[in-house]
C-alpha cells in the first residue's frame, strides 16, 4: 500500500491530498529516509510524521485496507 493511502486509511492524516503534500514537503520518513507519496510500505516499517514542531513515530503492523475500516488503530503501534 502507498504511504499516502496508508496515512489516510489509518486516520493518522485526515485526507490523502494532505498526506501527499506532507510527503512532498519532506515531513514523512520511512526507516529514516524522506519519501514520496508513491512509496510502498510493508509491515515492520518505522514511519515518522512531522506535525509542526511535534512528530509521531510508529511501526506499521498491517497494510490491510479492510482492517483499517473497522479499527484503524490496529494498523500501527506508536513508538516513543
Amino acid at each position: 500500500m502507498r504511504i499516502d493511502k496508508f496515512l489516510k486509511v489509518s486516520r493518522i492524516i485526515k485526507r490523502r491530498t494532505v498526506a501527499q503534500e506532507a510527503c512532498d514537503k519532506g515531513r514523512i520518513d520511512i526507516n529514516g529516509r524522506a519519501v514520496k507519496p508513491s512509496k510502498e510500505i510493508k509491515e515492520g516499517d518505522v514511519v515518522t510524521v512531522g506535525f509542526g514542531g511535534e512528530s509521531l513515530k510508529f511501526k506499521v503492523l498491517s497494510t490491510d485496507e479492510k482492517a483499517g475500516n473497522k479499527n484503524p488503530a490496529s494498523m500501527y503501534e506508536i513508538l516513543n
